[in-house]
């Protein structure tokens, strides 16, 4: 596992208390964050090792090459790659069709990089964007995507409904010109709530999904159901409630022709009713919120 990372006195964890987010304390976020971190960690080592003429088979398998040698043995889903005009999802019309595939990586393809392991009990669901060689168009799209990271903190500390987030997001992606593409997930859900699953030292998957993951999903479900919320955001009626306490896996992804880019990273939302700690982002040490400060830094 990578080294411990959230200060006990760290703005985003100290006076948290397990009323705010119930079952959970800083002792599990910092578990949280760290798998968060090992599976970016994971896209950084693996983007940096495609080549012209990596297939997407080829590049999920190294993620989970990349993770199995680190300990993991059980997934939220299994990870998945994109290359090309796959990561607008051109074309997707059943589930299938996000599994990867032969197409191979060229030069100046844009690819996404996306996986959820489970580690000693922690999830993470994380999505990375990259392109093999530069690509101006491609480096919009990830300095756009920092107004949906934005807009969505402070909307959820607003306590807007989940449904009422996402339209006011895909307005703002219109008015960027581009298409949501999240729109194409099943549900099209932009988020969904994940959890601490029981370990396991190997744990069975269904159409790419670990078992154990899609046991909680679907108890938060039945659960949701009966009170009034859903785990899963989407633009349908089910998800027009408020943000419910919980960590939120939250990919918004835009899409522009042939070219897609998104993250995906964890959103902790609490019942405090101190803005600050009513919800926040897990980690602000990741690759894209990284190269943003670095872009405004250069400007």
């Amino acid at each position: 596992m990578v080294a411990a990372a959230q200060d006990e006195n760290a703005p985003e964890v100290r006076g948290l208390r397990a009323r705010t987010l119930p079952g959970s304390t800083a002792s599990e976020l910092r578990g949280f964050r760290e798998v968060q971190r090992l599976a970016y960690a994971c896209a950084e080592a693996v983007a940096g090792q495609l080549r012209p003429g990596v297939t997407e088979r080829e590049a999920a398998r190294m993620q989970r090459v990349w993770l199995r040698e680190r300990g993991v043995r059980d997934w939220f889903h299994l990870p998945f790659a994109w290359f090309g005009d796959r990561t607008a999802f051109a074309g997707f019309r059943i589930p299938l069709q996000f599994f990867p595939t032969d197409r191979k990586l060229e030069p100046g393809m844009p690819f996404i990089l996306d996986m959820a392991p489970v580690y000693q009990g922690y999830t993470a669901d994380i999505g990375y964007s990259g392109c093999l060689g530069l690509d101006p168009l491609h480096d919009k799209l990830l300095a756009d995507l920092e107004a949906h990271r934005e807009l969505i903190l402070r909307q959820v500390r607003e306590r807007r409904s989940l449904r009422e987030i996402y339209e006011d997001v895909e307005r703002l992606m219109a008015t960027q010109g581009y298409a949501n593409r999240h729109r194409a997930y099943p549900f099209g859900v932009i988020a969904h709530k994940v959890d601490r699953v029981p370990e396991r030292r190997w744990s069975p998957s269904v159409f790419g999904f670990g078992t154990q993951s899609l046991k909680g999903l679907l108890s938060d479900a039945v659960h949701g159901h009966r009170d009034g919320w859903s785990p899963l955001w989407s633009p349908y009626r089910f998800s027009d409630h408020p943000p419910r306490p919980g960590l939120w896996a939250v990919e918004p992804h835009l899409g522009f022709r042939g070219t897609g880019a998104k993250f995906e990273e964890i959103l902790v939302v609490t019942d405090s009713e101190d803005p600050e700690q009513s919800a926040f982002w897990l980690d602000d040490d990741l690759p894209h919120v990284r190269r943003w400060a670095e872009e405004r830094v250069a400007a």
